[in-house]
Formats: structure tokens, sequence, C-alpha cells
């Protein structure tokens, strides 16, 4: 699922087209998730899993703050893509995340 381009960018739009309607506090509120993935990325490889469990932490703690339930499909893929532990999904999450704040911009 996660290796699918066609999907991640499907995924991306449908998550964007919920987020619109939201204020615009969201867009800093994305970015500061796409930091951390980008971190959790850059991270060691023997360090990395642990990264990603902390930002679905943040990710969860920051959906039930601001009450964006549009960000749900988000939060489970990033627990498969946590538990697979593989460099390429994490690569892959990263390009989706990206594309979601990219097309909420």
């Amino acid at each position: 699922m996660i290796s699918d381009s066609l999907y991640l960018d499907n995924q991306a739009h449908a998550l964007v087209s919920r987020l619109r309607d939201m204020d615009s506090g969201i867009k800093s509120q994305l970015r500061r998730l796409y930091n951390s993935v980008r971190r959790a990325c850059r991270a060691p490889e023997n360090e990395r899993q642990h990264e990603f469990v902390m930002l679905r932490a943040r990710l969860a703690y920051t959906v039930a703050r601001h009450s964006l339930r549009s960000l749900d499909p988000l939060e489970k893929l990033l627990l498969q893509v946590t538990r697979k532990n593989d460099l390429r999904g994490y690569e892959r999450f990263r390009d989706l995340f990206e594309a979601i704040v990219a097309y909420n911009e």
C-alpha cells in the first residue's frame, strides 16, 4: 500500500480536501509535523524506528488537540510504516507528507 505512488498521491489529495475547511493554523501544524518527519528520516538507522514511534505520539497529540480527525488515516499509515521498520517505507511516508503540505498551500 505505501509503495504505490498513485495511492499515496490520492491519499494526499483526500486529506487536503478534508483539511481545506479548517482554519489556517492547520498549515503551521502540518509544517511542524513535516519537519519532524524529515528529522526522523535523517536519524541514524538504529534510532529511526524510535523517532517514528515518537512522531506517532506527536501526530496523535496534534490530532486530538486540534480536532483533526481528517488525519486519522495518516496516523494509521504511520503505524503500518513503523511496524515494518523499512527505510523505503519511511521515505515514502515522508514523500506523502511532503505532498500533503504542498497540496495544502
